[in-house]
């Protein structure tokens, strides 16, 4: 667990958001409960971002940066269809939240949240992010020409992901 907490802050620096992030690590059922609540989708999903809202003008550390919940569960199932350990793939989830705490949205801008999440990843040593598995054609755009020839092999490991494992483009499972 301390080196989840530390990898928060790590990360939380690196996103530059400001204030107290605090993470609940959940089941599927209880994420289901809270993406039907609050974003109307009756399924569970592997992690949610709810931002704060900015009431003081404190120092950063009184102010809230927000809470991310991550189904373990979900992470268990992604992990091993990644190839990942489940404490990456917690890291991974971690990150991808934290930016949107910080206010990236990959479902409206232009690519802005894939490369910001790409950057971070490589600094932060995490392998192929959320954005990238949802549609892995980003992969190869990042690597470089140079580099297309693992791009390439990458993803179709990705695209070998079964259907049940994929994502949509919130984060949440497919149907």
């Amino acid at each position: 667990m301390r080196g989840l907490t530390r990898f928060l802050r790590e990360a939380q620096q690196a996103v530059r958001l400001r204030g107290t992030v605090s993470v609940l690590l959940t089941t599927d059922r209880e994420i289901r409960r809270l993406n039907r609540r609050f974003r109307g989708k009756d399924k569970a999903t592997d992690v949610l971002s709810f931002p704060a809202i900015e009431l003081s003008r404190g120092p950063a550390s009184q102010l809230a940066g927000g809470d991310l919940a991550i189904s373990v569960e979900t992470a268990r199932r992604q992990c091993a269809g990644y190839g990942n350990s489940l404490g990456i793939e917690i890291k991974t989830l971690m990150l991808h939240g934290l930016l949107h705490l910080a206010g990236y949205d990959h479902e409206t801008d232009e690519g802005q949240m894939a490369r910001r999440e790409r950057l971070l990843r490589g600094r932060l040593g995490l392998p192929v992010g959320l954005i990238e598995r949802v549609d892995p054609l980003l992969l190869k755009s990042s690597v470089g020409i140079r580099a297309s020839r693992s791009a390439d092999a990458l993803i179709s490991r990705v695209a070998r992901v079964p259907r049940s494992a994929q994502r949509d483009r919130r984060g949440g499972r497919r149907p």
